[in-house]
Formats: C-alpha cells, sequence, structure tokens
C-alpha cells in the first residue's frame, strides 16, 4: 500500500525534501544548499542544474529510510518570480534570473510608461516591478535576443523539477502572478496584453490547477534520484501558497503568518480582491487567491545571532521577556536589504532609533522581534483597508518555533495566533497537493483535518496591544521622515 506523500520545496538558498505518512507527521527529511550567484549589482541568479542535482541528493537520502515504491504522489514547490528560459528538450538556455534580481527596472518602466500602471494592475492585480518575472523576460528579449529567440517556453522553478520528473512542461496557476498577462480573474493567459508588452504568449507553458496530475516519474529521473518508475506528479505550486495550505489555510479570512529569512503574511479570499501595495496570487486550491505582502525582516534574527553570538530562540525568549513591551522606546526598523510590502523600497534601511546608555542586549533582541511584528502590521492593516476580512492568523516558518515573538506578533497585531507544525508547512503543502491529485484525500478540507494539527495558541495581550499602538505609529513615522534620506544614499 502506497502510504507516503512527498514534498519538494525549492526555496532561495536550499532544497528541502521531506517525506510525510497520509496523518501528515514527517517520516524521513533531508535539505541540501545551493548557491545563488551575484554577477553584477542587481544580478541574482541560481543555476537550474544545481536546483536538480540538490532535489536527487535530497532524495537519495530520504529513501534510505523509505521504499520509494510506497510513495503515492509528489508535488513541488518553489520561489517565486523566476525567469528561466529553456528549450524544446527542457535545457536551460541561461541561468534563473530569480525573485532577489533587479537588472530589468528599465524595462518594468519602459512598460509602465507604454501601457500605464492601471491598465496591467486591473488585469492582474498586481503592480510592475522589477522583481516579477515580466520585466525579467523582457530583459532577455532586449539584452539576449538569441537566447529569448531559442527560448521555447519560461518556466518558474517548480515547473522546471516537475519537468526534470516528468518530462512534461507546465504551469501551475499560483506561479502566474509574477506574469503581467496572467488574467488574475480567469486565471489564463491573456494574449492581448502579451502582445503589448512585447512578450510572445507561445513562449508560455499550459496552466494547470496546482493538484493536477501531469505526469509520472520517468525512467531517467528514476535513474538520477531514485523516485519509483511512474510514481505520479503534481504541477505544485508558489512556496507561500503551498506554505499556506500546510499551515492550515483553507477558509476566507484564515491567514498565513511566516517568519523565516522572507517573512510576511498570506490571506484566504474567495474573490480577487488586490491592493498596489501588496501581492495577489491564487491560492494552490481551486477558487480561492491569497493576498500577501512580503517583508525581508525574517532574517533579522539570523543577522542578531550573527551579531550577539550563537543564540537560539530559547535563549532569545528568556531574554527578550525580561524587558517591557515597547522595549523601554527602542524601535527597529527592518529593512535589512530594502524592504518589499507594502513600501516597496529597494533603499530602505535597518534602522535602531532610540538607542541608549539605558538599552542593553535584552532591549536590542526585544526591539528586533518587535520590529518584524510592526512589518506584519503594516501589511496586515494595508490589507484590511483594501477591504480584506482578517482573521486568526496560522504561523509557519522559523520564528514560529520562537513563544515570544509569536506572542509579540500577536500582541502587536490584536489577533489570535496558532501554531501548527511550523517547520514543515511548506512541503506538507506541497505533499498534500499530492495527496489530493492522487486521490489520497478526497478534498483539501479533509486534508488539512487529517494532517494538520495546532501544537498551541497565543491570545493577544490587550494591554499590550495598547501599548504597542503608541509604538507602531512612531515605527510608520520614523520610515516616512528617513525615506528621502534613504535614497540619497
Amino acid at each position: 500500500m502506497k502510504n507516503y506523500l512527498l514534498g519538494i520545496d525549492i526555496g532561495t538558498s536550499a532544497c528541502k525534501v521531506a517525506v510525510f505518512d497520509i496523518l501528515g507527521r514527517v517520516v524521513a527529511q533531508a535539505t541540501e544548499e545551493y548557491k545563488v550567484y551575484y554577477p553584477q549589482q542587481d544580478y541574482v541568479e541560481q543555476n537550474p542544474m544545481e536546483w536538480w542535482e540538490s532535489v536527487c541528493d535530497a532524495t537519495k537520502k530520504v529513501l534510505v529510510t523509505i521504499d520509494a515504491n510506497d510513495i503515492a504522489g509528489v508535488g513541488v514547490d518553489g520561489q517565486s518570480w523566476s525567469a528561466l528560459p529553456v528549450d524544446k528538450n527542457g535545457n536551460a538556455l541561461h541561468n534563473a534570473m530569480i525573485w532577489m534580481d533587479r537588472r530589468s527596472g528599465k524595462q518594468a518602466q519602459q512598460t509602465i510608461d507604454n501601457i500605464g500602471n492601471d491598465e496591467i494592475f486591473n488585469l492582474c492585480g498586481n503592480p510592475l516591478d522589477a522583481t516579477y518575472t515580466t520585466p525579467k523576460i523582457l530583459w532577455l528579449k532586449e539584452n539576449k535576443p538569441e537566447v529569448y529567440k531559442d527560448t521555447y517556453k519560461f518556466l518558474q522553478c517548480n515547473s522546471y523539477i516537475t519537468y526534470m520528473l516528468t518530462g512534461e512542461i507546465t504551469q501551475d496557476i499560483s506561479q502566474g502572478y509574477g506574469l503581467h498577462f496572467f488574467d488574475m480573474k480567469n486565471g489564463t493567459w491573456n494574449g492581448s496584453m502579451a502582445d503589448e508588452i512585447g512578450i510572445d504568449i507561445a513562449k508560455m507553458p499550459n496552466i494547470f490547477n496546482c493538484h493536477d496530475v501531469v505526469g509520472t516519474i520517468t525512467k531517467k529521473a528514476h535513474e538520477e534520484c531514485g523516485l519509483a518508475i511512474g510514481t505520479p506528479v503534481v504541477a505544485g505550486g508558489l512556496d507561500a501558497a503551498c506554505g499556506t495550505l500546510g499551515a492550515g489555510v483553507v477558509n476566507v479570512g484564515q491567514t498565513q503568518e511566516q517568519g523565516g529569512q522572507a517573512g510576511g503574511m498570506s490571506i484566504c479570499e474567495d474573490t480577487p480582491i488586490a491592493d498596489k501595495s501588496l501581492i495577489l496570487s491564487y491560492h494552490v486550491i481551486p477558487n480561492l487567491w491569497l493576498l500577501q505582502g512580503g517583508t525581508v525582516g525574517g532574517g533579522s534574527f539570523k543577522w542578531l545571532r550573527s551579531i550577539l553570538g550563537d543564540i537560539d530562540f530559547k535563549d532569545m525568549d528568556n531574554e527578550g521577556e525580561n524587558v517591557d513591551a515597547g522595549s523601554d522606546g527602542l524601535i527597529f526598523l527592518p529593512y535589512m536589504a530594502g524592504e518589499r510590502s507594502p513600501i516597496w523600497d529597494k533603499d530602505a534601511k535597518g534602522i535602531y532609533y532610540g538607542l541608549g546608555y539605558d538599552k542593553t542586549r535584552a532591549h536590542i533582541i526585544r526591539a528586533t522581534l518587535e520590529g518584524c511584528a510592526f512589518a506584519l502590521q503594516h501589511n496586515l492593516k494595508t490589507a484590511e483597508v483594501a477591504g480584506v476580512n482578517v482573521g486568526e492568523l496560522l504561523a509557519m516558518g522559523g520564528a514560529a518555533n520562537s513563544r515570544l515573538w509569536t506572542q509579540i506578533k500577536a500582541d502587536v497585531t490584536g489577533k489570535v495566533i496558532k501554531v501548527p507544525s511550523s517547520d514543515t508547512a511548506t512541503t506538507l503543502g506541497a505533499a498534500i497537493l499530492a495527496g489530493v491529485g492522487t486521490g489520497v484525500y478526497k478534498d483539501f478540507n479533509q486534508a488539512v483535518d487529517s494532517t494538520i494539527k495546532v501544537t498551541r495558541t497565543h491570545e493577544p495581550n490587550m494591554q499590550n496591544h495598547e501599548k504597542y499602538k503608541h509604538s507602531y505609529e512612531k515605527y510608520l513615522e520614523i520610515y516616512l521622515k528617513l525615506k528621502d534620506t534613504f535614497r540619497r544614499g
């Protein structure tokens, strides 16, 4: 009997492979890192063959524990907004330009000038920015015309791995939001807008639901990664959307809160309500959408560890708890690599405001956690102004392992936060797609009921919430006062 499901996560710094039983319990998992290349300023690339090699190495490690023939299906998720050109044989013609790549700013602005932001936004629900896939394709067309000419299809990272597993070239619906000729209401490519933008629509793959079985493991893939020939593989999806599913978000108003290298939130909607300061995509569940916010502050703890020494979440919690809410006026702006939503300011900088001789290491720790919570609140408040209902938050990512950090987020937002098994939410979401697609689960509700268990719940301390209102307003004010200074460098 095929008792297991396998999820593959193509992240920014590493590939994670995990095998789950039908109750969502991790049976085996492995992680393999790969490089990020920075050939010039604003150029950020990855070698797709290094993705595949890492997938193969990690998969072989988990298959030491289980029999590949017991896997019912495979799902793949991945980072968003890549531009990976491949030929008819699936060979990469250029390194993947990943989400951090900003070389295409000129192409983005030219497209806005030619067409107008409103017309583009009204179709796809997202503003045009150099981080998205669209201007990266235009950059290739302008700067490497031979690559663009020879491109059969442009792929995302999960569709590339799906191709390597099955030999089938596909595009899942949740990754469509990176292309500005994607019709967000109908989930289809819009040929007229593609023509206006200047991209050949024939170079885009057919779109599939995320849980659709698009192929099976080939003999070649079996020889390279060890999975059994004929094992079904689904189209997969966006990592944030798979993580949202893996956190248990299946109903309107439920919100995934993520604290990892890239932090943020995803609010479940049954209609595509968009906001120019946020990000709109399809959920991996049919007929649902996600209004998302993405921040860079999640990596602040990793940075803090490099400054203060090798502290873990328990150490951080113990020290930070000794400081009152509001950190005695110390406020942290977590813009450590610019900032994404809702300010979209690549020039923004990390700031500690309110340092004095009375401030201790514990103040810095707590203020750092609070600053990341303020970034979350900024996104949630922006979504609420747009008319989106935000209910309970479901936490995932490494930050959810910190009880203090999670409680601070509950206090800042005034929302109840529930924590399921946070560290495996993304790969679990990919595995659930495979489970629904292959009939292991009859639907997504059954899948979530079977696999996801809340481990703890954080109720907001409303006294602290009132204190944080003042700190949050000052947090916003500090950025606005320094915005022009940031831009001047």
